[in-house]
């Protein structure tokens, strides 16, 4: 009975602490499988870490592709420092995607989503806005 009762208030008062976490922060699971296999993905691809000046798992804050998991990661390389990458993986296969969407920041200060062929674009990539209903 006592036990029950315990239960029950724990559930109550983790399940707020929780959800702001996972609001904040991104779910845990999406974020280890994105930082698992990008980098791996981008070896793979015979990028190094010379390579990329930045790297990390980032949380949109819109609503993104159905097919793929909220997170995505960004990669910033050191020869082409103007345009952010980013990279999905998908839910089915678990396998990692580039988006079309890149930021590229402009000479005014300002970033812009570009969806135009750069150095680093992969030729056949998703469109991360597409598949939101």
């Amino acid at each position: 009975m006592w036990f029950a009762v315990g239960l029950i208030i724990f559930i109550i008062v983790a399940f707020p602490f929780g959800f702001f976490y996972v609001l904040n922060n991104g779910n845990p699971y999406t974020k280890y499988i994105a930082n698992k296999n990008v980098p791996v993905y981008l070896e793979k691809k015979g990028y190094t870490k010379k390579d990329i000046m930045e790297a990390s798992y980032v949380e949109p804050k819109y609503i993104i592709n159905k097919d793929f998991y909220h997170g995505h990661y960004m990669v910033i390389f050191k020869d082409e420092q103007d345009v952010t990458y980013y990279y999905g993986i998908t839910k089915k296969r678990k396998t990692v995607k580039q988006f079309c969407e890149k930021d590229k920041l402009l000479s005014d200060g300002v970033t812009d989503i570009f969806e135009g062929k750069t150095k680093h674009s992969e030729g056949k990539c998703v469109n991360s806005l597409e598949n939101r209903n």
